[in-house]
């Protein structure tokens, strides 16, 4: 027996963070079906140059990704979920660092997601919920 559910996408999402999130939408669908190595060399080139994004910032990308598409707003969507919120916070000049890993407890399970001000944005979940295998982290400004 299953329950019924249905997927809430975020409301009162500006135009401009829509339209800005379906420019995003193909480049992370068409990342999240690469390798892991693939997308973190990726996302590392295209953080370059990029402040680090705030909370608020980092929560309206994920706002207008679940908005324009409801496979990220879904449970399944979480890789190119969190793709896409990263390359829309590029694209308003902003970076927040990028995640994957696990849930770190049962029932164990792969998870993408991004964080802002050293926690998770949009998940709900307690601070040390996930544990990071992978991390795209803005870039240090003084590294060269």
């Amino acid at each position: 027996m299953s329950a019924p559910s249905a997927l809430a996408r975020p409301v009162g999402v500006p135009l401009g963070h829509r339209l800005a999130a379906r420019a995003v939408l193909l480049p992370a669908l068409l990342l999240a079906r690469m390798s892991p190595h693939r997308i973190r060399a990726v996302l590392t080139l295209v953080r370059r140059g990029a402040a680090p994004a705030g909370p608020g910032q980092a929560q309206a990308a994920r706002d207008a990704v679940c908005a324009v598409s409801l496979y990220c707003a879904g449970p399944r969507g979480c890789l190119p979920r969190s793709v896409g919120t990263a390359l829309l916070c590029r694209l308003w000049g902003v970076w927040p660092t990028w995640c994957a890993g696990v849930r770190v407890v049962p029932p164990f399970a792969a998870h993408a997601w991004v964080e802002a001000g050293g926690r998770p944005v949009g998940e709900g979940a307690p601070d040390n919920y996930f544990g990071r295998l992978l991390v795209v982290a803005p870039a240090d400004p003084d590294a060269p």
